[in-house]
């Protein structure tokens, strides 16, 4: 094959792979992350469940796969994305279903438990990784492309469970979810997903000839050591908190504030909406200006928009808020490997990832169920807003100490 059918071959491939990455996460993450909080109702209403147990599932879920989340990066370094994405999408996709048969809270934690590894296996971690193999100069557009599928999905999960659960009741719901997310992504999955441009004899980002695209390799044990890897990992941490605390709550806030489900899912849809331009912008931010202070800034403009939630009574401050909070998002989960991936290198992404995005998933639910409690004990959420507002400065302020210089020093 010569070079320049290589290239065009390669060029087309990629696009076939973040497509295939932007259907993985428009489904795990976007319909099913999002789409879950419109469930809480019912769940509140039906099976009597309180506010902080329907977010504890999850929770816990994260809690007890947290010890094997290096052995899992393993599993993605050494197998690649692709077979890690297949498992995954079966343990999603099952536990839905079974939940529309669910009558105990036990049975509810089970199967958020089973879902959060199918969560693990198939979403935002073996994706990162399947994008940062296949391109390079470009990886901060194709992550951008890749997670507007997270944007997209989660700017119709408010209304597509609404409708599912209006029209076929909260069970079959679940059932409906389940089957349709193994029903498409399976196949794609098998067919379409590729762990490694080598796997068809291709090079990252269209090149003709392999290039040195990976001069910082640093080994787990020693990004474990660097302050940069605490730095992402605390920084992250917290502002997925603050993001999963305002996802989460945000329905039963705006109903507690006089709104209809209705207007509350048309709220949480233009947040999302916005969300797809700051993927899109974001992504090629992060292709001309150093990754870092990118990420910061966006995280900065998100937790200043969190304040906005204590005029929510007043439907132009919530307009407002979904619209700056929306779009700042945009760099949520998206930024977190390329700037990873600049410190430490590509050679244990997977381990890396792995290890920050739990915590970060830690955060993300442990903020809504402290949210939860927090209105439990003051019937209020004005403590919770405060506090994820504070955490949100604290983890912009911590991305923009990162400097990827001090790691590819201290490997010289």
């Amino acid at each position: 094959m010569s070079p320049a059918s290589a290239n065009s071959r390669q060029k087309f491939y990629g696009c076939w792979v973040t497509l295939a990455a932007f259907l993985n996460l428009f489904f795990v993450v976007g319909i099913v992350f999002y789409g879950f909080p419109f469930f809480y109702a019912s769940l509140v209403d039906d099976l009597g469940f309180t506010r902080s147990q329907v977010t504890e599932g999850i929770l816990w879920g994260f809690i007890l796969a947290a010890p094997f989340s290096f052995f899992l990066g393993a599993f993605i370094d050494r197998y690649g994305p692709q077979r890690v994405i297949l498992w995954g999408l079966v343990l999603v996709g099952f536990p839905l279903v079974l939940m529309g048969l669910m009558s105990k809270v036990w049975q509810y934690y089970a199967l958020s438990i089973a879902e959060v590894v199918g969560y693990i296996l198939a979403g935002p971690i073996p994706n990162q990784v399947l994008i940062s193999n296949w391109f390079e100069k470009k990886r901060g557009r194709a992550m951008g492309w890749a997670y507007l599928g997270l944007g997209a999905g989660g700017v119709a999960a408010p209304l597509v469970a609404h409708q599912l659960i209006a029209r076929f009741g909260w069970r079959q719901a679940f059932e409906i979810t389940g089957i349709l997310i193994m029903a498409v992504l399976f196949p794609v999955g098998w067919f379409v997903t590729r762990s490694s441009p080598g796997e068809l004899g291709l090079f990252r980002d269209g090149a003709g000839e392999p290039r040195s695209t990976d001069p910082t390799r640093v080994s787990v044990r020693r990004a474990l050591g660097t302050v940069n890897f605490w730095l992402i990992l605390v920084g992250s941490a917290l502002v997925i908190g603050a993001i999963g605390t305002v996802i989460q709550q945000f329905v039963l806030f705006l109903r507690d504030q006089g709104y209809s489900t209705a207007t509350a899912a048309r709220f949480s849809s233009a947040l999302l909406l916005a969300g797809l331009a700051g993927r899109v912008i974001v992504g090629y931010l992060a292709d001309r200006f150093q990754k870092k202070n990118v990420m910061a800034f966006f995280y900065l403009l998100l937790a200043m928009a969190i304040p906005l939630l204590f005029f929510a009574r007043q439907p132009g401050a919530v307009w407002l808020f979904a619209l700056v909070f929306g779009f700042a998002m945009g760099a949520d989960y998206m930024l977190i490997p390329l700037v990873t991936a600049e410190c430490f290198g590509l050679a244990s992404l997977g381990q890396l990832l792995t290890a920050i995005i739990m915590a970060d998933s830690l955060g993300q639910w442990f903020g809504p169920w402290s949210a939860g409690r927090i209105f439990g004990a003051t019937g209020s959420y004005n403590m919770a807003w405060a506090a994820v507002t504070a955490a949100g400065i604290v983890g912009a302020a911590a991305i923009s100490a990162v400097n990827p210089a001090r790691t590819r020093k201290s490997e010289k």
